[in-house]
């Protein structure tokens, strides 16, 4: 490493501690030539294929904004969302490779997604799988109900009874007695 204090060509390594989340190592070093002291750091490169054939770096931050629309007005704190976009991260660099497709990206956005909240997750893959009918969402929702994740329903002791004009009338039945109850 060039020293950039007085362009000396070479540079020892002081101390190396890995920073965010251990994707990063920064360096501490020391040129020979003049023991002027400074940091660097390195980063395991990983970039995106775009559909039109261009490459930009991966970001966590354009996996939270699109994640983030998903669960708009939905029961999903911040916290959530930043450890899934470290989850799809960590799920993309254990490939192995340094250039990765973004039709990857949005697979590897599914799975957690769908963990994290269903609602969220149809809403995602409508977008992402380009859902043109009525059919196209009724057939993601039969995998659904197929497949429960292990936030679903039926999984955490929720009824899964849709609400049909005969319940809601036994509801209101239910709840006009309880009040003319407490009004005796």
């Amino acid at each position: 490493m060039i020293c950039p204090f007085c362009r000396f060509e070479d540079s020892r390594v002081v101390d190396s501690r890995p920073i965010e989340d251990g994707t990063q190592i920064r360096r501490r070093r020391e040129c020979p030539q003049c023991s002027q002291r400074f940091s660097t750091q390195e980063v395991a490169l990983l970039n995106i294929i775009k559909r039109s054939g261009a490459t930009e770096p991966f970001s966590r931050e354009k996996v939270l904004v699109g994640v983030r629309k998903a669960c708009q007005g939905r029961p999903v704190n911040e916290d959530d969302l930043v450890l899934l976009a470290q989850r799809v991260e960590e799920t993309l660099r254990s490939t192995g490779q340094a250039e990765i497709e973004a039709q990857e990206v949005g697979m590897a956005i599914l799975a957690p997604l769908r963990e994290l909240d269903e609602v969220a997750y149809l809403r995602y893959a409508s977008v992402y799988r380009n859902f043109a009918s009525l059919e196209d969402f009724e057939g993601e929702i039969a995998l659904l109900r197929a497949l429960p994740s292990s936030h679903s329903p039926a999984q955490s002791g929720k009824s899964n009874t849709p609400i049909t004009e005969k319940n809601s009338t036994t509801s209101a039945t239910q709840s006009n007695k309880t009040l003319a109850n407490q009004n005796n």
